[in-house]
């Protein structure tokens, strides 16, 4: 038999780390190759590691909540071939007779003991009496248990042979059991999820499984409600934090008339839909033209380690985009230059669904050399964005108004009706002077006003 280790893999250029979220699979678990094992989230996405090969899960390096490095040993598997019947496995485990070896719960042998519901009395008879009662309970406790894990429907969803042969041993109720939330894939109960409730177990009454506290409806709604960050919520916390304490973040604005841009969008839209079956929205425009103000600017395309300047020859184009949870991710338009708006715009698209529908891969979420950001799509007219390490820049576009405009003509200026946005650019002064960062914004202002309305696509 050979044991092989599985890795923490790299996840992207400025991602060294994960967090460990929750496990899938237990030790003693029999896994296939390519079957996830493990949770993980960074800043930028949550995604599953999975195994590398067919074997059994013998050793599980982190627990949940810890912060692992690119490249440590998350777990080590057994990967000779093993026959493994697991319906075999949960009934020895629960006599008993199971030679797995659990890492933080030893188990030799679990039996199912009465609960003790009575105190030790002096008279014999009360011993019988308490002895025969207490085994009637345990009987219905047992046979509630196995109906509820049993339950091809049950709301709990799979629970494991551990878990399964901890709730007898413990002789759990299915009352008790339903009043635990699940931290694991699809809010299945894990061990730490029982473990935790039976630390707490004996601080709760007695009928506290049989009676149900009544809350006024007028006093709840005069309390106030305290929300847990999400761990995808968290991490983005502090990379944001982090940000702002790595980089001199300054800030330039500049006004942009995009009127030939919204009526050839307007006037172009439906046909676009209608022949490439997707929507054609103002966002690959906005990042065509952040292309070309990166190619007239090449050091806006660089990244910092500390006081190491890389020049990158690919533009990577992250678009900030929002999550129904309130968290956003930061998916990557590969080689943005290279597309032309019909690419640009289906790449835009795919990458948004992709995101929403939280299955983007570690590769999509990686090499981005700069980053756009629409604060305009929520109203604002303009923002002030924080970079995404190790980047140098941001932009944020602002929300597109009518504004009263002097317009220049050969008979003289007059007023008008326009449309424009406000730009803002967020930059590194440690390696972008204000001159820099201020023409990169003008370059991206002259691409869109200087918009070909004939263009076709």
């Amino acid at each position: 038999m050979s044991k092989f280790e599985i890795k923490l893999p790299k996840m992207g250029e400025s991602v060294a780390e994960a967090t460990l979220t929750a496990w899938l699979k237990d030790i003693g678990d029999p896994i296939e190759f390519d079957e996830p094992i493990v949770e993980i989230a960074t800043d930028k996405v949550d995604s599953e590691v999975p195994s590398e090969k067919k074997g059994i899960l013998i050793e599980k390096c982190f627990k949940e909540n810890d912060v692992i490095k690119v490249g440590e040993t998350l777990a080590i598997i057994q990967t000779d071939e093993i026959d493994i019947n697991v319906e075999v496995e949960e009934k020895s485990i629960i006599k008993g007779k199971s030679d797995v070896e659990v890492k933080d719960i030893s188990v030799n042998e679990v039996k199912t003991e009465p609960i003790s519901i009575h105190e030790e009395n002096t008279s014999s008879e009360d011993e019988i009496s308490s002895n025969e009662s207490s085994e009637h309970v345990s009987q219905m406790i047992e046979e509630s248990v196995n109906k509820l894990i049993g339950s091809d429907d049950d709301m709990l969803g799979f629970l494991s042979p551990l878990v399964k042969s901890i709730i007898k041993k413990e002789a759990i109720s299915s009352d008790e059991l339903a009043t635990i939330k699940g931290s694991g894939k699809d809010n299945r109960i894990t061990k730490n999820d029982i473990l935790d409730f039976l630390s707490t177990r004996g601080q709760k009454n007695d009928d506290s499984t049989t009676k149900k506290v009544e809350i006024s409806k007028d006093f709840s709604e005069f309390s106030d409600e305290v929300i847990e960050m999400s761990k995808m919520g968290k991490i983005i916390s502090n990379h944001m934090t982090d940000s702002l304490k790595i980089s001199a973040h300054v800030q330039s604005f500049i006004e942009v008339d995009i009127t030939n841009v919204h009526d050839w969008r307007n006037r172009v839209k439906t046909g676009f839909e209608m022949r490439e079956g997707q929507k054609f929205t103002f966002t690959p425009i906005f990042i065509e033209a952040v292309a070309f103000a990166l190619r007239q600017h090449p050091l806006m395309n660089i990244s910092v380690d500390e006081d190491k300047i890389t020049m990158k020859k690919n533009i990577n184009i992250g678009m900030a985009t929002a999550l129904s949870d309130g968290n956003l991710i930061v998916p990557v338009i590969k080689n943005a230059d290279q597309l032309n708006l019909v690419g640009m715009a289906k790449t835009v698209n795919d990458l948004a669904n992709r995101a929403r529908n939280n299955s983007l891969k570690p590769d999509d979420i990686s090499g981005g050399t700069f980053t756009v950001t629409n604060v305009g799509v929520f109203g604002s007219i303009m923002g002030t964005p924080i970079i995404n390490q190790p980047q140098v820049g941001i932009l944020a576009f602002g929300a597109i108004r009518k504004m009263p405009s002097v317009i220049e003509t050969e008979q003289g200026d007059y007023i008008g009706i326009r449309k424009k946005m406000i730009l803002s650019h967020s930059y590194d002064h440690r390696v972008v002077n204000g001159a820099l960062g201020s023409k990169f914004i003008k370059s991206v202002k002259d691409y869109l006003e200087n918009w070909n309305i004939d263009r076709e696509i």
